[in-house]
């Protein structure tokens, strides 16, 4: 593994302490790359990191309010067994989870009140994955109930704050995750995205935030929130640590029936600047009347780089992109209402008794579930309702299938698609809280993504006149990892905008 140029800028602040060993008063923003490259070398030790990194949460946490537990103490104890371990992938590098992820013996809460005290018994895939990885786990991170929501303004305990302006939202569900990265209150993030609950915090946020192919990441351990959509993925600081966490937590599952047991290649092996032979499909339908012109500005400016690296681009159309918020909607809600009928106040989580069992599912349910949640478990228990089911569920997947074969038909002719990840930058906190139909428009240009089950990558492409980040998203046919790492990759070095930090 290289040592990015980046680090060796590191190492010229990096000064001698009482005992003879470098330190350096900033390593909570070192990167992967960077960090584990100090590492290898002696310059620095993971107790050094994991102590920078929890003195930036004590300082800032107060503002930005993104973690929901933070676990000084277990991180303590997996940088004391570190060195029982070889040289691992993230050996000794500080992250944070979705607090929609089980980890054994840690507090789960789904930022619900229905399950503030749920500590569960058994460790998801994912986080299993990363602890022998090496990794050391900073706290759980704040997020919309249920990760139902595109704000976290939907939690059930506070709103966490973006750290380009503590007055506008920094998106969701995953914005915990996010923010803490942009904060640079851990190195590295796991955020779950349902409609493009990854990538649009991370264009909120000004970082990297990758959505694998629906299968590539074992979901076991993920609290679920619509199973045909749910997939969990990486939130850094720049694409190669976001190629470094995939390598670690894709591959099969037998514990989860819709993992895909393929070969899982090294993806950090797939980065170059050269995209000479590439063909970059730029689709009519995302650039739509009502997006803010800073951001198409942007975002097409963005284009314009990744065609000076010899990329070739192409107009293409996905005639069927303006059913996508409808068809979700449905789906989504739909799966949610069969998903959460499990939180009755009988088998675990919160209980509030009533006078008999129906009464008691109803007080539960009624403390226990937020004003979104509620919304949307009521929407989707009409949908599949006797007398609608084929009117409207029947008629979304339908609508998912069409939205599928747009995308085939498109990659049959490029091999990433360009695009806006959200049509505008972060709003401000309360801006849309009273109007559901707004905040779901948030995610008007990721949700196909998730119909479709395929790959795509937020990253930072420029700032609006507010200094707000703005962000370009890549979209790869299924399994195409690879590609749009690539791609994104070349233009992340080319640009720099990665460079730019919040000056919280």
């Amino acid at each position: 593994m290289r040592v990015a140029l980046d680090a060796l800028i590191v190492i010229e602040s990096l000064q001698l302490n009482n005992c003879g060993r470098y330190f350096y008063l900033e390593l909570y923003k070192l990167t992967i790359v960077e960090a584990l490259g100090l590492i290898s070398k002696h310059e620095l030790t993971p107790t050094d990191l994991l102590e920078s990194v929890f003195n930036r949460i004590t300082a800032l946490d107060t503002s930005v309010k993104a973690y929901v537990t933070v676990t000084k103490d277990i991180a303590a104890e997996q940088a004391g067994r570190l060195s029982m371990l070889n040289r691992t992938p993230l050996y000794g590098i500080p992250m944070a989870i979705k607090d929609n992820m089980c980890i054994k013996g840690v507090r789960t809460t789904c930022s619900s009140k229905i399950l503030e005290n749920f500590i569960p018994p058994y460790e998801s895939t994912v986080t299993g994955k990363l602890q022998e990885a090496g990794y050391c786990l900073t706290g759980k991170t704040n997020l919309d109930e249920f990760a139902m929501g595109s704000s976290t303004e939907n939690s059930g305990f506070f709103t966490t704050k973006n750290p380009w302006d503590l007055s506008r939202a920094p998106g969701g569900s995953s914005g915990g995750s996010a923010a803490v990265v942009a904060a640079d209150m851990c190195v590295a993030a796991i955020g779950s995205d349902t409609g493009g609950s990854i990538r649009q915090p991370a264009s909120f946020c000004g970082v990297v935030g990758l959505k694998p192919t629906y299968g590539l990441v074992s979901r076991f351990g993920l609290v679920a929130f619509a199973s045909s959509l749910d997939q969990i993925g990486p939130i850094t600081k720049t694409v190669e640590d976001a190629a470094i966490v995939l390598n670690v937590i894709a591959g099969g599952d037998r514990r989860d029936s819709t993992s895909a047991h393929i070969a899982i290649p090294d993806y950090t092996a797939s980065l170059s600047s050269d995209l000479k032979g590439m063909k970059i499909g730029i689709p009519e339908e995302y650039f739509i009347d009502g997006m803010d012109k800073e951001v198409e500005t942007a975002v097409r400016a963005a284009i314009s780089e990744i065609e000076r690296l010899g990329a070739e681009v192409i107009s293409i159309k996905l005639p069927h992109t303006a059913y996508a918020v409808a068809a979700y909607y449905i789906i989504a809600t739909s799966e949610a209402s069969s998903n959460l009928a499990r939180y009755d106040g009988v088998k675990y989580g919160l209980r509030v008794s009533g006078s008999d069992l129906i009464d008691t599912y109803m007080e539960t349910r009624a403390k226990g579930f937020g004003q979104e949640v509620k919304r949307r478990i009521m929407l989707g228990t009409y949908a599949l309702s006797s007398g609608y089911y084929d009117a409207y569920y029947k008629k979304a997947q339908q609508v998912r299938t069409l939205i599928k074969r747009d995308f085939d038909e498109a990659f049959k002719v490029v091999d990433v698609i360009a695009t806006p990840t959200s049509p505008t930058t972060a709003f401000k906190i309360g801006e849309k809280a009273d109007d559901p139909l707004q905040m779901y428009l948030s995610d008007i240009f990721t949700i196909s993504v998730n119909l479709a089950g395929i790959p795509a990558i937020s990253i930072p492409c420029g700032f609006d006149s507010g200094g707000l980040p703005v962000g370009l998203q890549l979209i790869g046919r299924h399994f195409g990892e690879a590609e749009i790492l690539k791609a994104a990759h070349a233009y992340e070095r080319a640009a720099g905008w990665y460079q730019r930090r919040p000056s919280i």
